[in-house]
């Protein structure tokens, strides 16, 4: 038996035969014919892979009408409480999937995240996952039954329910794949990764294959095909993920490491994101512990600052700018007129209308020209932008949102995605 950090311990993969987990999101399941045609597929699939395990989300719309809910009874309801009746919307789902099975005459059974041995942290709405005792999955799996686990959910130390926030059953399936030494299976209603939203451009290439760290930064930008947390979970247990459509027949994109069989692109994908504002803050004075002071602040509120930049110093002052989402805006203003009591030399403009667009591509690491291609591309078109950030695989711009889909268009173009 290997092991590896933080609590997970994976079996030789030598005593695996023929073994997969499936993931099935909430438009998978949102209906009882979406749920039989699920348990259908999963037959089907028994027939080649001898052993099934289906990470079930909870039905479409569910978790906000819980959330809805909750909010009626109470203005502040307790996490914990709703951590318990959250969890119950992937429970429906699974009892009815294990339900459709047996009458189909397939031997199934359905669990919970406890029941499963999920193991996370306290941290309720937002618990990471620990590790897995995963005997009791293995058990029913050699008794022959298709395992039905409700994603989204685990228990803590002290045996609470706990959910795993947004994307929580991506990362549930994932992290079962890991210990069952497997590839996981994410079926959703997109066919795949696309090299940029074909909602905003219809003619976008659907990829056949993308690295972890290119799929990471494309989700950590906004692509919402899959979890961050489980794409991470993926290249740090080596587990082979496969996207695809729920309908058992389109083909899907591989998110793996890179290797020969993968084409290397200068860009992958692109993505946008309509959801920070721009922060800029002009006369702040060019010292280290207050400037220190302004971001500890923000992030003593739980403000997610992502982009930062800052002038040169004039006359011993700087003008710093920043993003942050834009539901952040009330604690942003808190900032504002906290500095303002103290200073009161400070101007401030905040942008809402702005757009953040990235290009990301594991190429750019031994191409270069990709940034003086995007500020020729803006040069061309009029496209103003407003700040700039850089990794190695990736580089991000904010822009006007009313040049957002021009500068799309244009982009798409220029590298062919």
């Amino acid at each position: 038996m290997g092991s590896l950090a933080h609590g997970f311990y994976l079996h030789d993969r030598g005593d695996i035969l023929s073994m997969i987990v499936q993931k099935y999101g909430g438009t998978s399941v949102a209906t009882i014919d979406r749920i039989k045609f699920i348990a259908k597929l999963l037959i089907e699939r028994k027939a080649t892979d001898s052993k099934i395990v289906a990470v079930v989300s909870a039905m479409a719309d569910t978790t906000d009408k819980l959330t809805d809910m909750a909010n009626e009874i109470s203005k502040n309801p307790s996490a914990r409480e709703l951590d318990m009746l959250l969890s119950t919307g992937e429970q429906v789902t699974s009892s009815l999937l294990a339900m459709a099975l047996k009458d189909m005459g397939h031997d199934s059974i359905a669990l919970t995240g406890f029941q499963a041995g999920i193991m996370t942290g306290n941290q309720h709405t937002k618990a990471p996952i620990l590790d897995i005792d995963i005997d009791k999955v293995k058990k029913f799996l050699d008794q022959g039954k298709i395992v039905i686990v409700a994603g989204f959910q685990g228990v803590d130390q002290d045996g609470n329910i706990t959910t795993l926030g947004r994307g929580g059953s991506d990362t549930t399936a994932v992290a079962l794949a890991a210990k069952l030494n497997c590839p996981c299976e994410i079926y959703t209603d997109v066919e795949g990764i696309y090299s940029t939203d074909p909602a905003i451009h219809p003619t976008a290439k659907k990829l056949d294959y993308i690295s972890y760290e290119e799929m990471m930064e494309m989700a950590g930008l906004g692509a919402k095909v899959i979890e961050t947390r489980a794409v991470e979970m993926g290249k740090k247990y080596d587990v082979p993920i496969y996207v695809a459509l729920n309908d058992g027949k389109s083909p899907g994109t591989y998110i793996k490491e890179l290797d020969e069989s993968m084409e290397t692109r200068v860009i992958t994908g692109l993505t946008s994101n309509d959801d920070d504002l721009m922060v800029t803050i002009n006369n702040v004075l060019y010292d280290t512990k207050y400037i220190y002071d302004i971001f500890h602040r923000l992030s003593s509120m739980d403000v997610n600052i992502d982009m930062i930049s800052q002038t040169a110093p004039v006359g011993g002052y700087v003008n710093i700018s920043f993003t942050a989402p834009k539901d952040s805006r009330s604690f942003i203003n808190r900032l504002i007129d906290e500095l303002r009591n103290t200073t009161g030399e400070i101007e401030v403009d905040i942008q809402e209308d702005i757009t953040k667009i990235s290009v990301i591509g594991l190429g750019m690491k031994t191409q270069s020209g990709v940034a003086s291609r995007i500020f020729k591309i803006f040069a061309d078109n009029d496209i103003e932008f407003k700040q700039v950030t850089t990794s190695e695989i990736r580089i991000s711009y904010t822009i006007n949102t009313k040049d957002k889909e021009k500068a799309i268009l244009r982009i798409v173009e220029e590298f062919n995605l």
